[in-house]
């Protein structure tokens, strides 16, 4: 393969070299109407085979798009994303038209002279108030989604998660049962205590450390985020959630899951996901692959960043609440080791 990459990097060099000579070799040169043609023609050509290419990526590779998002929040965010790419696709379908049918429209042709003035008050506006409109009203609408997304001042009875990064594993530590988390530094990381929790404060004795993470369906959970030792990402695509794990702060972000595992899995897009994987796997001879949700880290954190995954088993609240009490809290891990 590294043979190939060199090839190819050898070729391309040449090609470059090549058009660089030819372009000298024009010096001087004048195009006749025969090669403005041509040129106008083949723009023409080339503007079919872009828009043709377009419509068959989207037709072709919609599959590896995200199915309907999991969190009653990221449906706000997609609504967001549908609004901001027909708004970027129309931009482009008109401006790429124009860019073709303008190259073949107003090619050299004998007897005509181009029209050169210096400015257009009228146009300079157009352009100018037009996009500048268009691009506030977008960055407000967006702005409004990201306040809604981020403020969970209103949240009633929310379940608070920490989500803790380090190279390059996750771990969580839930709140008990008063729903408060204990402190936590990387100071006090000694042992069984590998998230660092403060066992002097009170908070931290009901606390609940896992390295699976369950969340209940309905239910707006707080997200608190630590990192270990460097600048982390807690992504969790399904949710349309995001945010930075920063050595030395805590961050935060929320949603509400409105999908379970078992749920996504039976979803039409899922399934045509899954079954496309599977089938790949089983012409390699692997083991047949089943969805869950997951939490990635999304910054290049290391050498084994692209390992660095937690599953997440979204279920109905009643279950979640089965799984929790059944978890032994961080301070009887603790005295146990």
């Amino acid at each position: 393969m590294t043979a190939l990459l060199y090839i190819l990097l050898a070729f391309i060099i040449g090609v470059a070299i090549w058009q660089i000579t030819s372009i000298f070799n024009l010096k001087g040169a004048i195009a006749t109407e025969k090669d403005n043609n041509t040129q106008g023609i083949l723009f023409v050509a080339f503007g079919v085979f872009f828009y043709g290419l377009m419509i068959f990526s989207f037709w072709k590779y919609s599959v590896i798009l995200l199915p309907e998002s999991a969190s009653a929040e990221g449906v706000r965010i997609d609504k967001l994303y549908i609004v901001t790419m027909l708004l970027i696709l129309f931009v482009q379908a008109v401006t790429q038209f124009l860019l073709f049918y303008f190259a073949f429209k107003y090619r050299g042709t004998e007897g005509r002279k181009a029209l050169f003035y210096a400015d257009s008050h009228k146009l300079e506006m157009i352009w100018t108030i037009v996009p500048a409109v268009v691009l506030a009203g977008l960055v407000l609408y967006g702005l409004s989604v990201w306040n809604d997304v981020m403020d969970a001042s209103d949240a009633e009875n929310p379940l608070i998660i920490e989500l803790y990064a380090k190279q390059f594993q996750w771990e969580a530590r839930y709140a008990g049962v008063d729903n408060e988390l204990g402190k936590a530094n990387v100071r006090n990381i000694k042992g069984i205590n590998t998230m660092g929790v403060d066992m002097t404060d009170l908070n931290s004795l009901d606390d609940i450390p896992t390295r699976e993470l369950h969340l209940p369906k309905g239910r707006q959970i707080i997200f608190k985020f630590r990192s270990q030792d460097v600048l982390h990402s807690a992504f969790m695509p399904h949710f349309r959630a995001q945010m930075n794990c920063v050595p030395g702060m805590v961050t935060q972000f929320s949603f509400t899951p409105n999908m379970t595992t078992e749920e996504m899995r039976v979803n039409e897009k899922t399934v045509a996901k899954v079954n496309g994987i599977n089938k790949i796997r089983a012409e390699k001879g692997e083991d047949p692959y089943e969805f869950d949700f997951l939490l990635l880290c999304n910054k290049i954190c290391g050498a084994s960043h692209y390992n660095m995954q937690m599953k997440i088993i979204v279920q109905e609240e009643a279950e979640f609440n089965s799984w929790l009490s059944s978890q032994k809290t961080i301070a009887e891990v603790i005295k146990e080791n």
